[in-house]
């Protein structure tokens, strides 16, 4: 049993369960993925498994520190990479395996690990859901972010403060997300409910940990 898959975001659609339940659910390109690597605690200091995702990729597109670090492996394109911790009773692998959609079974439960759509700029009333100001009546306070700290004691804005800036494109987890499908055929997994990142973006789907 491997600790989790790669895999890239198809899109949404819905299913129906069989007492006509409508779900809605995401559709994963699972793998296939190849072993690339084994981290071991007496090598490396802790116990994990770096997989790839196989798809086609021009050699070009590949540099040769990577090449040199697949060839190891006797896995040729690769460009998405990621280390999964392994857990006990998680099978031992070894470079140059192959883990498959068929390791997984519907309502097995997964935590799917991806990047958000990047939004651009943002104010804090679209960023953080402050309320803003009154609408009319002469305020000039509509949308703006209001007091940022004290003035003679801190002197400063503290760490942290909520304020306009890049929103999105974050690295975003969804846990505990159900199983509905599993299509060994075509690689494909559908699991209930949405998936962070756009269409064709690359995500993580490891057995949950809650």
């Amino acid at each position: 049993m491997s600790p989790g898959i790669l895999g890239k975001k198809i899109g949404m659609t819905q299913v129906f369960r069989p007492d006509g339940q409508v779900v809605p659910v995401t559709l994963l390109k699972a793998g296939p993925c190849t072993v690339v690597q084994r981290k071991l605690p007496t090598s490396d200091g802790y116990d994990a498994v770096q997989l790839g995702l196989v798809e086609f990729v021009k050699p070009a597109r590949i540099n040769r520190p990577s090449t040199g670090h697949l060839k190891k492996a006797g896995a040729e394109g690769i460009r998405f990479l990621r280390e999964l911790s392994m857990r006990p009773g998680d099978d031992d692998l070894k470079p140059g395996d192959k883990v498959l959609v068929d390791q997984f079974k519907p309502k097995d439960k997964v935590d799917v690990i991806g990047v958000s759509k990047g939004k651009g700029f943002a104010g804090v009333v679209k960023r953080h859901h402050f309320r803003g100001g009154e609408g009319s009546h002469g305020s000039m306070f509509h949308r703006a972010p209001g007091s940022i700290g004290a003035s003679s004691f801190p002197s400063r804005v503290v760490p942290g403060m909520r304020m306009g800036g890049h929103m999105g494109h974050e690295r975003v987890t969804v846990r505990n997300l159900e199983i509905v499908e599993v299509m060994s055929d075509d690689n494909v997994i559908a699991v209930k409910g949405a998936v962070p990142g756009p269409n064709g973006a690359y995500v993580v789907l490891r057995r949950a940990k809650r």
